[in-house]
C-alpha cells in the first residue's frame, strides 16, 4: 500500500492578512471609521477560523481510540458471509422462515446488495437511502427496487417523519419511541442485516400473495443478532459467531501494521491514550493478542471494555473492576489508575481521571473510530474532537488516488452507490448521504485507515471540516471518489 505525504504551507496572502491585522489592531484602532473597524473584525475572525480547522494531534492531551474496524481491521469478506449465515439460520431453525429464501447461497449479487448505513423501516418492510437532507433518494421493498413515483407513493415529497427525527438527533431514534420503527445498520456487525431483512420481506410477500399491511420481521433478526453477539457465548463457547471465530481467527482477523503499533508506543511517551470498547474484556483480549500481540495492553494508559457506548457518554454508569475477565466490584472515578483495564463506566469520571494524571484542569481529547453514531456523533456532543476511520473512503478510492483494499468487493455496492453519496432514481444528479452529513459536522477529520496519520509527525497540520466553508474539507488525504463528480 502506497501512501502521499502532503506538504502543508500558511500562504502568503493568509501570512500577510494575519500580520496586518495585528499590527492594526494593536496600534490604530482609534482612528478607524466604523467600515474599516467592521474589516478588521471580519479580517480577525478569518483567521481565527482558519485556526479552528486546523487540526493537529499534538494540540491533545489524551488521545483515544475504539478497537473494532478502527485499531483492529477484520477480514470483511470472510466475516459478512459467516455473520449472515448465523443469521439465516436462526431465523429458519427459531423462527420458521423458509430456507429457499433465507439460506440460498450468497452470490455477487447479493454480497453488492448489502452496504453499511442503510435504513430499515420495519412496518412497511423497505431499506431506505436518504440524502443528507432526509430526502429518500433510493429505496427496496424486500429485494424489490422501488421507483421515485412508488417512493413518493409511500412516503409523500420522499420524505418519512422517523428519518427526520434520525437526523435531527440520532439519539433520539436511538433510545427514543422512533427505535420501534426504524434502525441503521451502522457497522460491519450488523451489516448482513439488510439482506436478511429483504428476503424474510420477500418470504412473508410469497406466503401472503401480496404486500402486508406491517411486517414483524424486525423482531426476529434483533433477536437473532442479540443471540450471536451474546457476550457470555464467548467464555462458555456458545453460539456460532464466537465458536467459529476462535477456530480459525487468521479467517477474520487482519493483523495491526507493525507501523501502527510502533505509532503508539511512541504516541503514548507524549500523550495520555486510552481504548474504549464495546468489545466484553474476554473477547477484546482475545482479538487484541491475536492481532497486536500479548502486550497489547501496553500501548494505553487506560482500557476500557463493554463501555455499552453511546450510553458511555451519555449516562452515568458505574466502572467495574475485572476479576480476570468477569466484572467485579464497582470503581469510583477516582480509584481509577493508570495502567488499568475496566469494564462499562462513563465520560465523565473518566475525564476527571484524565485531569487528575495530566495535571491539566481540562484536557482536551481526542477519539478515534468508525462508528458515526457511537464514536463520532454522541463523543462530538461531550467535549469530545472526533476523527472517523473510513474503510469505505480506502475500499471507494479518492480524487485522483488509488488504494487498493482487499474487501473491496464486499465493502462496495454497486446497487446503492457510494456510502458518501445518493442518486436519485433515472437520474444522474448526486446528493451527499446522510452519513457524510455527520462525518463533515461532527468530526475534524476522516481517514481511510489509522496508518494514513501513523506515518506523519504528530505536528502535522490536516485541513479540519469547516461547516463555513464546504470547500474545505477534513477528507485525508483526498474526497472520496463517491463525492467527486466525474
Amino acid at each position: 500500500m502506497s501512501f502521499i505525504k502532503n506538504f502543508n504551507y500558511l500562504p502568503l496572502k493568509k501570512l500577510f492578512n494575519f500580520v496586518h491585522v495585528h499590527l492594526l489592531v494593536k496600534f490604530n484602532t482609534s482612528i478607524h471609521t466604523d467600515s474599516q473597524n467592521q474589516r478588521i473584525i471580519n479580517n480577525k475572525n478569518k483567521v481565527k477560523n482558519n485556526k479552528m480547522c486546523a487540526f493537529k494531534l499534538i494540540d491533545y492531551d489524551c488521545i483515544g481510540f475504539d478497537l473494532d474496524h478502527t485499531l483492529l481491521w477484520y477480514n470483511v469478506t470472510n466475516m459478512v458471509e459467516m455473520e449472515y449465515k448465523i443469521l439465516a439460520n436462526y431465523l429458519v431453525n427459531k423462527k420458521g422462515y423458509n430456507p429457499d429464501y433465507l439460506q440460498r447461497p450468497l452470490n455477487e449479487q447479493d454480497i453488492d446488495f448489502m452496504q453499511k448505513g442503510l435504513i430499515l423501516d420495519f412496518d412497511r418492510g423497505n431499506i431506505l437511502k436518504p440524502d443528507s437532507d432526509g430526502i429518500i433518494r433510493q429505496a427496496n421493498h424486500g429485494s424489490k427496487s422501488l421507483t421515485a413515483d412508488e417512493i413518493n407513493s409511500i412516503y409523500p415529497d420522499k420524505r418519512w417523519d422517523a428519518i427526520d427525527a434520525l437526523i435531527s438527533n440520532p439519539l433520539d431514534v436511538w433510545n427514543g419511541p422512533y427505535s420501534q420503527k426504524i434502525r441503521s445498520l451502522l457497522d460491519y456487525f450488523d451489516m448482513p442485516g439488510c439482506l436478511a431483512f429483504a428476503r424474510a420481506i420477500d418470504d412473508i410477500d410469497s406466503r401472503n400473495g401480496k404486500i402486508s399491511d406491517k411486517y414483524e420481521v424486525w423482531t426476529d433478526i434483533l433477536n437473532a443478532l442479540t443471540n450471536m453477539y451474546d457476550r457470555e457465548h464467548f467464555k462458555k463457547n456458545l453460539g456460532d459467531y464466537f465458536v467459529t471465530l476462535k477456530a480459525d481467527p487468521d479467517k477474520y482477523l487482519r493483523k495491526c501494521s507493525k507501523e501502527i503499533i510502533s505509532w503508539l508506543r511512541e504516541l503514548k511517551k507524549t500523550k495520555v491514550t486510552y481504548l474504549i470498547t464495546g468489545s466484553n474484556a474476554d473477547f477484546a483480549d482475545f482479538t487484541s493478542r491475536h492481532t497486536i500481540g500479548d502486550d497489547w495492553r501496553s500501548l494505553f494508559d487506560i482500557v476500557i471494555c463493554f463501555a455499552k457506548k453511546p450510553g458511555f457518554f451519555t449516562d452515568r454508569r458505574p466502572f467495574f473492576e475485572l476479576d480476570g475477565f468477569a466484572e467485579a466490584g464497582e470503581v469510583e472515578g477516582k480509584e481509577l489508575t493508570r495502567g488499568g483495564i475496566y469494564s462499562q463506566g462513563n465520560w465523565g469520571e473518566m475525564k476527571d481521571f484524565f485531569s487528575r494524571i495530566t495535571g491539566v484542569e481540562n484536557p482536551k481529547c481526542l477519539y478515534v473510530g468508525d462508528n458515526l453514531i457511537q464514536d463520532i456523533y454522541v463523543p462530538a456532543r461531550y467535549d469530545l474532537d472526533t476523527v472517523v476511520v473510513s474503510e469505505e473512503m480506502h475500499a471507494e478510492g479518492m480524487d485522483h488516488m488509488s488504494m487498493s483494499h482487499p474487501d473491496a468487493k464486499t465493502i462496495l455496492s454497486n446497487y446503492w452507490g457510494s456510502y458518501f453519496s445518493t442518486k436519485s432514481d433515472g437520474t444522474d444528479n448526486l446528493y451527499k448521504s446522510y452519513w457524510s452529513y455527520l462525518i463533515e459536522n461532527y468530526s475534524k477529520i476522516c481517514i481511510p485507515s489509522i496508518k494514513m496519520i501513523a506515518c506523519n509527525p504528530l505536528d502535522k497540520t490536516y485541513q479540519a471540516f469547516d461547516k463555513n466553508d464546504s470547500s474545505k474539507h477534513g477528507y485525508y488525504p483526498a474526497k472520496p471518489n463517491g463525492l467527486c463528480k466525474n
